[in-house]
Order: C-alpha cells, then structure tokens, then sequence
C-alpha cells in the first residue's frame, strides 16, 4: 500500500462515497476506483461495499482501517519533520473552527513563540468535519473543536467546559423577537434552543460565527447565547446584562489528535492550550471590534 492508495482509502471512508472522495482529491472517480482495486488486489480482499448509497466497509476493510491511518499520520509526520524551518527542532500544525481563534488560539500562538521558540508552527481555520478527516488522516496535528464527535484512532479531550449564557443589551433584560440574534453553536445547541425557546424559531438575524454576532450584538443592541467567558468583562462594565432564570447550554472545547500524535511536542501544546483557556478575557480585547454605540444612537 504505497500513500496515495491509503490516502484514498480514507477518504472514501471519511466521505462515504467515490464521487466525493474524487472531489475532496481533484482526481477522477476512475482514478480513485483504480486505486481502491488495485489495493483490494494487492490484499486479496474487498474493502467496499458500493451501492447507490455510497460506499461503506466490508470487515476487511474495518480492519485496514487502523493500519492505514497509522500509515498516513507516519508519513506526515515524516514529511513535515524533514521539512522544518532551520533553528526548529519541531513543529506543529493546529487547526480549529472559526469562534475558537479570537481570543483562545490567539492566545495560544502567542504563548507557544514565548515558551517554545525552536517549535515551528502552522495554524489554520476550517469546519470541524475537514479538519477531523484532516487530523485522521495525519496532515493536521490536532484540532481544537466544540463538542466534536468520537472517531475511531483519534483522541478527543476535554480543553475546557464553558456554557452558553443569554444576555441582553438592555437594562431590564428583554428579549425580543425582533432583535434577537441566534448563533449557530452546533446542533446540539441547536436542539437544546428549539426546546426552550419555541417562540424565537425564525429569528430575523442569523449569524454563523460567534465573534461577529457579538460585534453586532454590542453595537446595534439585542439579545443572544454567547459564551459565559466572553461576555463576562462586557457584564462587569455594565454593557450586557444577564437574563436572570433563563437556561444555559454546555458548550465544551476539546483538542483532537492522532493516537500516534508525538507526545513531547503534544505536551506543549496542550501546556499552551491550557494557558490560553485559563486566561481571563479582559474588555480590552475588544475594543476595536465592539465600540460602543455613538452617542447620538444612544440618545
């Protein structure tokens, strides 16, 4: 099984499907089913069952399933250690979904090129199903995600526990249909939302991203879940307020990695990690993107 093979073989496990594992590649469907065939050849057995459905695993290919994702993080492993910067003794390439990277992979960054200058880094954002199918395949090292799901030779663990809180820009507490502002926070929020708040099913401002509607929340005013960490400094100024009674929704960080993950440098990170998580948020961090409304809106 030479890389292309196993990469392909994951990616028609990840996607469920040859067209779209051909998509994800930019190679043809005929040659991903050429590469699959000529693995099952080479093994003697049938990897896929293909139906109209897609593709799905025969007991085989559940068994190759380990080996070739230990194969393919090795080799990127490989390839990036070859590859480091001169005066770098390692590296890393973390990536996370977009709510996460302002303030606490920020955070993270700075405090790696602190603490751990020879580490040669590589960050990046993108959904957390890419960035899973990323980690298990070995060209991402770790990825920090909310409530990501358990994936078989990955390791998910509990960065931080933090919960969705409603607040309001106004004084009394109001939540009104008209200017409250739902963030996509996952499907399990989602869930969670629909059950306590039946009236607010078809909000007229949807935002997918946390810190933008929280950029919008403080400028134009409103109500809206965000997370307790962030809101908290905008609480203690006086700018947002708690809705007293009203029901708060877990919303965990976690860090992903490889089973093969290489555990000195995991160590620092997740030392970052956890430093960052830990550090207080202070209003001053947003200064530049939540001013406060102009004086003559406020009038």
């Amino acid at each position: 099984m030479d890389i292309n093979q196993a990469r392909t073989f994951l990616e028609v496990v990840h996607t469920g499907s040859f067209i779209a594992a051909s998509d994800r590649l930019n190679v043809t469907q005929t040659a991903v089913s050429a590469r699959i065939r000529t693995l099952e050849d080479s093994l003697g057995r049938r990897l896929f069952i293909r139906n109209k459905a897609g593709a799905r695993l025969t007991p085989a290919g559940e068994r190759l399933l380990r080996h070739a994702t230990a194969m393919l993080q090795l080799w990127e492993r490989a390839r990036q250690q070859v590859a480091l910067p001169p005066g770098s003794s390692a590296g890393v390439h973390l990536g996370g979904e977009p709510s996460l990277w302002h303030p606490l992979l920020a955070d993270w960054l700075v405090w790696m090129r602190r603490e751990c200058p020879d580490v040669a880094l590589r960050a990046e954002v993108d959904n957390p199903a890419n960035l899973l199918a990323r980690v298990q395949e070995g060209s991402v090292d770790m990825a920090v995600l909310y409530n990501p799901p358990h994936m078989p030779n990955l390791v998910n663990e509990l960065l931080v526990e933090e919960k969705l809180v409603l607040v309001s820009s106004a004084l009394d507490g109001r939540v009104a249909a008209e200017d409250f502002v739902h963030v996509d926070w996952g499907p399990n929020f989602a869930a969670s939302f629909a059950a306590s708040f039946p009236e607010l099913a078809n909000p007229s401002i949807s935002i997918s991203l946390g810190p933008l509607a929280l950029t919008y929340l403080l400028t134009m005013g409103g109500s809206g879940y965000f997370r307790q960490g962030i809101v908290a400094p905008f609480l203690r100024a006086g700018r947002l307020f708690a809705i007293p009674g009203a029901p708060e929704f877990s919303h965990s960080t976690h860090v992903v990695y490889g089973e093969h993950a290489d555990r000195e440098v995991l160590d620092r990170v997740r030392a970052g990690l956890k430093h960052a998580a830990a550090a207080p948020v202070g209003l001053e961090r947003y200064a530049t993107i939540a001013p406060r409304q102009r004086e003559d809106d406020s009038a």
